[in-house]
């Protein structure tokens, strides 16, 4: 049988913590999987450190080093790459529980098919809290966008897609200068087409780092407003709820104030929420432009 499971983990200049995500992955009661690490052009001891745990034979390791392109480049670049059924990222500061693989792919063989996307399961703090909230038990199948829209499910959960879907679902835009684009864009998309089965287990236990996006989201919003202005018109488009559009929308108008696009009104997909949400769109970009406070928030 091919392996099922490629684990990636896209990492810049973490060699102090990717340790972590190694031991746990040698810990792990089923090995029928892949870690795939995608360097995004660190110049620490990265590749010297990888290439140590190759030379164990210990887990299957394939390493792929490029440019430094950020996060969302890293992940173009790992479902170009991926070629198993399933995968999941695992990020370079967190790490996954002993069974974590063995649940992932004999809960996938027992429900999984063509008409679910992948699977969705819990973070959680190396102490064991759950991040956020957990999912309502009698919910065994719903889109990303629902969980958090229909059913008030909160924080960071993780996500097991299929991989020609991911593959085939249009890439992260790559703007000159910038280095984040939100991962939820994919999501968003994917969550058109297909659902998640619904996994209530810990899959991974998460570390924010003082260096990671999760802690730097408001230095990410300065630093990336054409890739932020990109995924708003995209979670306008597919917003849940006139709610949600309004509140996309006003982050969207503040995108394009940062980059100095005074078209957006007319490149809005939708024209009268957007307008709506100008005046808020203004303040929020006030705050932005005015503010270092950090605010966590991870997949946005």
């Amino acid at each position: 049988m091919a392996t099922m499971l490629t684990v990636f983990t896209p990492t810049y200049n973490r060699a102090y913590t990717l340790h972590l995500c190694y031991e746990s992955l040698k810990r792990q009661t089923c090995k029928d999987f892949i870690w795939l690490i995608i360097d995004d052009g660190s110049t620490d001891n990265t590749k010297l450190l990888v290439e140590g745990w190759i030379k164990e034979k210990i887990v299957p390791i394939r390493y792929h080093f490029q440019e430094n392109l950020g996060m969302h480049g890293a992940h173009n670049t790992a479902y170009k790459l991926i070629e198993t059924e399933l995968n999941v990222c695992i990020d370079s500061d967190d790490y996954m529980p002993d069974d974590a693989v063995e649940k992932i792919t004999s809960f996938w063989i027992k429900y999984g098919n063509e008409k679910y996307a992948g699977i969705v399961g819990l973070d959680a703090s190396p102490e064991g809290n759950i991040i956020g909230t957990g999912i309502p038990e009698n919910i065994k199948r719903s889109t990303l966008t629902d969980l958090y829209a229909k059913y008030k499910v909160k924080g960071d959960k993780k996500l097991i897609y299929r991989s020609d879907l991911t593959r085939n679902t249009p890439a992260y835009p790559i703007f000159p200068g910038e280095k984040y684009c939100p991962l939820s864009y994919k999501y968003i998309l994917i969550d058109q087409k297909y659902p998640l089965l619904v996994m209530n287990e810990i899959l991974c236990y998460v570390e924010y780092l003082a260096d990671g996006s999760s802690l730097n989201i408001i230095n990410q919003y300065k630093r990336n407003p054409r890739s932020f202005s990109f995924f708003r018109k995209v979670a306008m488009k597919y917003a849940p709820s006139f709610k949600e559009s309004f509140r996309e929308s006003i982050h969207y108008v503040s995108s394009n104030i940062l980059i100095g696009n005074m078209k957006f009104l007319l490149e809005s997909p939708k024209l009268f929420t957007t307008i709506l949400a100008t005046p808020f769109g203004v303040l929020l970009f006030l705050y932005i432009r005015n503010t270092n406070k950090r605010t966590v928030f991870k997949n946005n």
